[in-house]
C-alpha cells in the first residue's frame, strides 16, 4: 500500500455552508407575501419546527424568543417555519426579532431540503433543523435537531458568538457599487430642480408581483417620494449624452456590460415634511421590472440631511453623492433610502439595460396591471 492521504469526502449535502440561501415568498404572521430576501443585511435564523405541538419544537421556539439581546432586528432576526395549519392560531409574531412563516404548502421546506419526499415517512414530514444565514443571504450553517436536544445549546452558543453583521466576513465590506462624481454639471442640476419646482411632482409608488401581474402600489410606510417626468426632448438628449460619456464607459470597464437603453427620465424628490424614504427593496423582482440591469441615483443637491442610499447586505454604510455625482449599482442589490430629516433631496433616477433586456421588457409588457382601485 502507498502512504497516500485519505481524500476528503467531496460530495456535498443538498444545502451546505457557503451556498446561496434559497429566496422565497411565503405568508408570515403580518404579511401575506413576505419576500425573505428583503430581510438581508443581518443574521437570519430559520427554525424548521414542523409543528409547534411537538415538545422539542416548542422548547426551541421558547428558547429563541428568550434571546432578546440577539434577535433585535438589527443584529439578527429569527423566523420560525411551521407546516402545521393548526399553528396559524397558536403561533404569533414577537417584535422585534421574531416572525413566523406559515409554510403550509411546504414550499420553503422543500427549497431548504427539509421536507421528506413524497412517499417517505409520514405525510407532510419535516426534517427539523436550524439554518443560519449570513447578511448577504449565504448559508452559514445547517444544524439538524438531535433526539437528546443538544442542538439547542449549540445553536444558542453559535448565536451569541456571532460578530456584528457589518463584520460578518471578518472585516468591513465595500458594497459593490460605483461612485461617480461629475456626471451632471451644477448648472444642469439646478435646471432639473427648477423644472421639478415649476411642474410639481406626482406621488411615486413601487411595483409588486400579484397573481402573475406587476401591480403599481402606493404605501407611504414603504416609500414616500414624488416624481416629475422630464419631457423636453432636447433636455433628454443632453442627459443621455452625459450618461453615454460618463456612466456607460464605467459600467463597461467594471462589469463588462454594454448599456444601450435607459428607462425613465425623472426627477424624484424626498422631503423632510413628508418623511421621504424608501425601505429596503430590489429593482428587478417583478415581470414588469425584470429587464432592469443597473440603477443610477444622481444627486442634484446636497442641502438635506438623511436621504442616503445604503446596501444592507454589505453593512450599514450609506452613500451621499456630491451635487452632480452618481451612485450606480445592480438592480439585484438590496438597497434603501434613509428618511430625509431636514430639507429636500432631489435626484435623477433612471434604470439602464441593453438590447437583450429590451426583448424581456417587450415580452413582459402585457403583464403590467393598473393600480388597484
Amino acid at each position: 500500500m502507498t502512504n497516500q492521504p485519505v481524500p476528503p469526502d467531496l460530495n456535498l449535502p443538498p444545502l451546505a455552508p457557503g451556498d446561496a440561501a434559497p429566496a422565497f415568498v411565503q405568508r408570515s404572521g403580518a404579511n401575506p407575501r413576505f419576500s425573505f430576501d428583503t430581510a438581508a443585511g443581518r443574521w437570519l435564523l430559520l427554525v424548521f419546527v414542523g409543528t409547534a405541538r411537538d415538545a422539542q419544537s416548542a422548547a426551541a421556539i421558547a428558547a429563541m424568543r428568550a434571546l432578546s439581546d440577539v434577535f433585535d432586528d438589527t443584529r439578527a432576526a429569527c423566523f420560525t417555519v411551521t407546516s402545521d395549519p393548526a399553528d396559524d392560531g397558536r403561533l404569533t409574531e414577537q417584535y422585534p426579532g421574531h416572525r413566523v412563516f406559515f409554510d403550509i404548502d411546504r414550499s420553503v421546506a422543500r427549497a431548504y431540503h427539509r421536507a421528506a419526499p413524497e412517499g417517505v415517512g409520514p405525510q407532510g414530514a419535516i426534517a427539523r433543523a436550524w439554518v443560519l444565514i449570513d447578511p448577504t443571504m449565504r448559508v452559514r450553517s445547517v444544524l439538524p435537531f438531535r433526539p437528546d436536544g443538544s442542538d439547542l445549546a449549540e445553536i444558542t452558543a453559535t448565536l451569541r458568538a456571532l460578530p456584528d453583521p457589518a463584520l460578518y466576513a471578518g472585516f468591513p465590506l465595500q458594497a459593490p457599487v460605483l461612485f461617480l462624481p461629475d456626471v451632471f454639471e451644477p448648472e444642469l442640476c439646478d435646471h432639473l430642480i427648477d423644472i421639478y419646482e415649476a411642474q410639481g411632482g406626482q406621488v411615486s409608488g413601487f411595483m409588486r408581483q400579484i397573481d402573475g401581474k406587476t401591480v403599481p402600489i402606493h404605501d407611504t410606510s414603504h416609500k414616500s417620494r414624488a416624481d416629475c417626468i422630464i419631457e423636453d426632448q432636447g433636455l433628454v438628449t443632453a442627459i443621455r449624452t452625459r450618461f453615454v460619456r460618463r456612466v456607460v464607459p464605467e459600467i463597461a470597464k467594471i462589469h463588462q456590460f454594454h448599456v444601450t437603453r435607459m428607462e425613465r427620465y425623472i426627477v424624484g424628490c424626498y422631503t423632510a415634511e413628508d418623511g421621504g424614504h424608501f425601505r429596503a427593496h430590489r429593482d428587478n423582482t417583478t415581470s414588469g421590472t425584470a429587464h432592469r440591469r443597473f440603477a443610477v441615483s444622481v444627486n442634484l443637491n446636497t442641502e438635506f440631511e438623511g436621504g442616503e442610499v445604503s446596501f444592507p447586505e454589505y453593512g450599514p454604510r450609506s452613500f451621499k453623492a456630491p451635487k452632480g455625482g452618481a451612485v450606480v449599482f445592480s438592480c439585484s442589490l438590496l438597497h434603501a433610502v434613509s428618511r430625509v430629516t431636514a430639507g429636500r433631496r432631489y435626484a435623477f433616477l433612471p434604470f439602464l439595460y441593453d438590447d437583450a433586456a429590451a426583448k424581456i421588457r417587450e415580452a413582459n409588457a402585457g403583464l403590467i396591471a393598473s393600480a388597484p382601485g
